[in-house]
């Protein structure tokens, strides 16, 4: 820390109590100053030989026949009146970052300028500030603190505007060129000398990160923390991730952890402020520079201490330019009254749509440019699939809130494109979660909740999983069977006509699989409409026999015991002539007739049998 020393006789200054203070001289007092509670009985020669002020205050009281001048309102208090006095006389005094805007302050209503003696406080004060204080990291953030308490006389005298100016300055010095100790405590460590075999090999300095500035900075008020930020901002040499970590160290450095303190009518003003100033100084690059994570945070704290409108909007559109890199904790983000579910999933929704517009204008942007299609754009921009599995996880935890309505689930998975999401793993356990805590929904409901869920996008394990929830609608259950057996029989007429391309069709992609599997789909249940079943090959006792067909056995064995006691119940022989019309399992688009490959064939050659309905 830098100081000046001024003056060089000893400090005769004394104290009687708390309220007095006098010097000790020959000669009597001949005037009492009054600085708040504190008299002090001084000489009027020394005084006025370097005071304008206290000329005209003295030759003011003598008219008046007293010796006690009232310094109303003085700035700095006793002490930095006190600092003047020892000035006055001569005395030595020792001014440093901490005292120097007070008596800076106090000589500006003393007017001790040159006009009235050469080298006059002011002037030396002046010079202290503009050679040391001002060059000094640390000293100016101390002196920019105390000048809270010295306002307006500390703005009024640039003080304020020079220190914001000067630390601005330093945060934009290049990292490799800072040589000042920073963060208080941490001081840069001293060149490494690394000697091997008894010889100077190489020195090694530590680097000073780029944002080195930023804890001290979370030293300042609110006030001066935001004026100083929009300083460094406003020289456009800071790159936006340094102002976004700086943003987070204060939010953090100030925030309280709980809720309570949070909204305690005590902070809760202060905690209101300070969130929409760090809104407001947040880098005006779309969100880049600030993590998804702190921003969902700061929003977070933003419901609760109810800041405005403005604010959280800016927040949220920021946050869906950032979405895929949200995690489900982060976007939990509590519900207030009136809402009775337990997490806000309207804001959430808000901001996923928010998030689709933006996707949409970046799409509609690349297709004026490059005439790329949605698909390309889907696979150059993988976002929107990071989105698609945090939104899935997101869903599944607030199905297990029995205050959340279905509309409101719905509504949230379906924002969701189609794109976004290949695979239905996640969406199939929001589903079945909901299933779970909402046992009262009616059939109807069931229906249209599932009618979400794509089968033919669920994986292996998925579709076993589906195929034995009784939680499901049996037609959903019905689809997964009918799809999973046409996938199989893909993968297994696809090794028998190209043996040696086996290995290869392992590593097919989703959409090759989904593309064979509605082909074969679409083939069986051609073949199926244009055949008869053979009475004979579905014995009373419902059980699944074949007596022509040598693949049979093999296509059986692919579906899992549950799935096949579920086509038990489903298959039912029919006596009478002529075709019966179907139920709703077997008039859906993915009629279980075809689960097992090979039938068809002997199907077709028995034509003349009777065609017996699904029920």
């Amino acid at each position: 820390m830098k100081f000046m020393k001024l003056g060089s006789k000893p400090d005769t200054f004394q104290a009687d109590g708390k309220c007095i203070r006098y010097v000790i001289s020959d000669l009597a007092t001949d005037v009492t100053i009054i600085v708040g509670e504190v008299k002090f009985h001084l000489h009027k020669f020394p005084l006025m030989s370097k005071s304008n002020r206290l000329q005209k205050l003295v030759l003011k009281a003598s008219e008046e026949n007293s010796d006690e001048i009232d310094m109303v309102d003085f700035p700095g208090g006793p002490k930095a009146f006190e600092i003047c006095a020892k000035f006055c006389y001569g005395m030595t005094v020792t001014l440093n970052a901490y005292n120097v805007v007070a008596a800076r302050c106090a000589a500006e209503y003393l007017e001790m300028t040159e006009d009235v003696d050469r080298g006059n406080l002011i002037f030396k004060i002046e010079v202290f500030i503009n050679s040391s204080i001002l060059r000094s990291w640390k000293d100016s953030i101390i002196v920019l603190q105390t000048t809270k308490s010295l306002l307006p006389w500390s703005e009024n005298l640039k003080i304020v505007g020079r220190c914001i100016d000067s630390i601005a300055s330093k945060t934009s010095v290049d990292p490799a060129n800072v040589t000042w100790s920073y963060t208080y405590n941490r001081k840069l460590s001293a060149p490494e000398i690394i000697v091997k075999g008894g010889m100077k090999y190489q020195e090694k300095i530590e680097s000073v990160p780029k944002d080195w500035w930023v804890e001290d900075m979370c030293e300042l008020e609110i006030f001066l923390y935001k004026r100083v930020m929009t300083a460094v901002k406003s020289k456009g040499r800071m790159d936006g991730a340094i102002i976004g970590e700086a943003l987070k160290t204060y939010a953090v450095r100030w925030l309280p952890d709980s809720v309570d303190a949070l909204i305690s009518d005590v902070h809760s003003w202060r905690n209101k402020l300070l969130v929409e100033t760090i809104v407001c100084l947040l880098p005006s690059d779309k969100g880049v520079s600030c993590s998804c994570s702190f921003l969902l945070k700061l929003l977070k704290v933003a419901i609760l201490v109810g800041v405005d409108d403005s604010a959280r909007e800016d927040l949220m559109n920021r946050i869906s330019l950032k979405l895929d890199e949200a995690s489900v904790k982060d976007l939990l983000i509590p519900a207030r009254s009136p809402q009775t579910t337990i997490y806000d999933v309207g804001m959430v929704h808000s901001i996923v749509n928010q998030c689709m517009i933006n996707e949409k204008c970046s799409q509609d942007l690349d297709l004026g440019k490059n005439d790329v299609g949605c698909t390309d754009f889907v696979l150059g921009h993988g976002s929107l699939l990071s989105v698609g599995k945090v939104i899935d996880g997101y869903l599944e935890e607030i199905a297990r809130d029995p205050n959340l309505s279905l509309a409101s689930f719905i509504d949230l998975a379906r924002s969701i494109p189609e794109f976004a999401r290949p695979v239905h793993d996640g969406l199939y356990k929001a589903i079945d979660m909901y299933l779970k805590e909402h046992l009262s929904l009616t059939k109807a409901e069931r229906k249209e909740l599932c009618s979400l869920m794509d089968v033919k996008k669920l994986s292996m394990d998925a579709s076993m999983h589906a195929a034995q929830n009784d939680r499901l609608p049996l037609r959903v259950v019905v689809q997964v069977l009918f799809f999973e057996q046409v996938r199989a029989s893909a993968g297994v007429q696809s090794l028998n006509n190209n043996p040696r391309d086996a290995s290869r069709s392992t590593t097919n992609t989703e959409e090759e699989w989904e593309k064979t599997a509605a082909e074969d789909c679409n083939s069986i249940k051609k073949q199926m409409n244009q055949t008869k079943i053979k009475e004979g090959e579905f014995p009373k006792n419902g059980k699944f026999l074949k007596k022509d067909s040598r693949n049979s056995k093999s296509g059986m064995q692919l579906l899992p015991s549950r799935s096949r006691r579920i086509f038990d119940k489903l298959w039912v022989v029919g006596k009478g002539h002529g075709e019966n019309k179907s139920s709703e399992t077997s008039g859906s688009s993915q009629s279980p007739t075809s689960m097992v490959p090979g039938d068809t064939k002997s199907a077709a050659s028995s034509a003349k049998h009777r065609r017996h309905s699904i029920s």
